[in-house]
């Protein structure tokens, strides 16, 4: 927790995390389909929107690139470890697990390890890699 995110970082980490763990956390929260890199789900951007606006994700320009980098605030480090501390600990595992995974893989490694658990999201990839 706390490490920058990637839109495709946050995507992706949200998706495995909805995908895994639904009943751990009370999910799934978001619809996610296949799209040019694997599962997308706009609703996951609003839903950063809304949590920068509340104080709780900080958001940063990509030095040099079109996009941008989410990272939880530090009041929503505090928010998150107050909810981590409420669900079963096997999820606070899992999302601690996952966004580490996520951060550790290059776009191309990521994309494609998800396509491989997952070739259901790859129907309307553009990614070749």
């Amino acid at each position: 927790m706390g490490g920058l995110h990637s839109p495709v970082q946050v995507q992706k980490a949200l998706f495995l995390i909805d995908r895994q763990i639904p009943k751990l956390i009370g999910g799934p929260f978001f619809d996610f389909r296949p799209y040019d890199y694997g599962p997308f789900d706009k609703d996951v951007y609003d839903t950063l929107e809304e949590l920068a606006r509340e104080g709780l994700v900080a958001v940063e320009a990509a030095p040099g690139m079109r996009w941008r980098r989410y990272r939880l605030s530090e009041a929503g480090q505090e928010e998150a470890q107050r909810v981590i501390r409420s669900l079963d600990p096997r999820a606070g595992d899992y999302i601690a697990k996952v966004s580490k995974f996520v951060r550790t893989l290059s776009f191309e490694q990521l994309v494609s390890a998800i396509y491989k658990a997952y070739p259901d999201m790859k129907v309307n990839s553009v990614f070749k890699g």
